[in-house]
């Protein structure tokens, strides 16, 4: 699913457009306790809990693309009749009006998710009307011709509100205010299955996780049997090592400036696309070739992307490698950030036989808030005596 998909799927969580048909709800304690469930049509909730609960399902579908959302795909294996996906669908196929799978599911969960606190699953059921679009991109909501129906869960953690005073209009005093246990936005969640291409694919679903670093591995593989992909942060530190080790040598100052002008390029051209921009194998090579890549490391690039080893090197979203808020330069005493598009008043000299730094300043400079002239008033040296 791209980011315009997952903003199509949002809209339903709204009063105006709510496709939302049931809800079930289990909270557990910090022992992993059933302390109490809902079963219930998602239309019979007071307003006012129902807005709530609407916040807390678009919450589910926040963030980016590759970092909060995660694609991922089903094995083949897990599809067979008593698979992770397999049960999904039966899950999905019942309207979670099935008493008995709605508690399995439950008890999946609990036994897969290592959280330590107290938590709340919620999972609804929902069937969308997928309008029709014109030729130019307009819904046309009277030509309607497949249905998505897909359940979303959410993961969220429950809390105690903090301690404090608060004004009692009644008594009109202020005095101290009642803890409660209150629910928050997801920690994590999915939707099942993907909205991909407009449509329904029972093939694959989307993660979404609150921390992209700190995914439930055990959650994903023994509830959902997904293959996990490479994290964002795990993403950029294997674009860097291997840009490190296939440029060599060639890994110099002016190289990777012109490395990092190459990607937010290709970036700013394909922001308003809806699917996050990929590095494979072909532009991997080529961005690494066009800056400086000797033949022989080249090769060497050749060889983990083989056919044996093609898993182990995945495609690289774009805005993951890449900082386009800064363009940082760190030694070991001294840091510097410069806006991306200003990389050009960066510069490596040599200084009186020292690699040094050169930024290249306007008129106005500022020193802790103190702004200072930028070069320094002619200074009569005094003779040595």
């Amino acid at each position: 699913m791209n980011k315009k998909e997952a903003n199509e799927i949002k809209k339903l969580f709204t009063p105006a457009n709510c496709a939302i048909s049931r809800i079930c709800g289990c909270y557990v304690d910090a022992e992993k306790n059933k302390r109490t469930e809902v079963k219930e049509a998602f239309l019979s909730l007071p307003e006012e809990e129902a807005f709530k609960y609407f916040a807390i399902f678009r919450s589910g579908l926040s963030g980016t693309i590759g970092k909060n959302m995660v694609n991922m795909e089903f094995p083949l294996h897990t599809e067979a009749e008593d698979g992770t996906q397999n049960f999904l669908l039966k899950l999905r196929d019942s309207q979670l009006k099935d008493d008995a799978l709605i508690e399995e599911f439950y008890d999946k969960v609990i036994a897969s998710y290592d959280y330590g606190e107290n938590f709340y699953i919620i999972l609804i059921h929902c069937a969308y009307d997928i309008p029709a679009r014109s030729s130019d991109g307009l819904e046309m909501d009277d030509a309607s011709d497949f249905v998505y129906e897909f359940i979303q869960c959410s993961v969220c953690p429950v809390k105690l509100s903090k301690a404090g005073l608060c004004y009692n209009s009644e008594s009109n005093v202020i005095e101290n205010r009642s803890r409660d246990w209150i629910v928050e936005a997801p920690d994590t969640g999915f939707l099942f299955p993907s909205f991909n291409d407009r449509n329904t694919d029972i093939h694959s679903l989307l993660y979404y996780t609150k921390n992209p670093e700190q995914m439930p591995e055990r959650l994903i593989d023994e509830l959902l049997g997904c293959v996990i992909p490479m994290s964002a942060k795990s993403q950029k530190e294997t674009f860097q090592a291997l840009v490190e080790e296939t440029l060599g040598d060639n890994c110099d100052f002016e190289t990777v400036k012109n490395l990092h002008e190459n990607l937010n390029e290709i970036l700013e051209e394909t922001k308003d696309e809806p699917a996050p921009f990929t590095l494979d194998k072909y532009q991997m090579k080529r961005l690494l070739e066009n800056n400086g890549a000797s033949q022989e490391k080249l090769e060497e690039f050749e060889q983990r992307y083989s056919e044996n080893e093609e898993a182990s090197v995945p495609p690289f979203i774009a805005s993951n490698v890449v900082n386009t808020r800064s363009f940082e330069i760190k030694t070991t005493d001294v840091s510097i950030k410069v806006a991306p598009d200003k990389t050009y008043l960066v510069e490596n000299r040599m200084i009186d036989g020292r690699p040094c730094i050169v930024i290249g300043i306007s008129e106005h400079v500022e020193i802790n808030g103190i702004t200072v002239r930028p070069i320094a008033a002619d200074r009569t040296m005094e003779p040595e005596e």
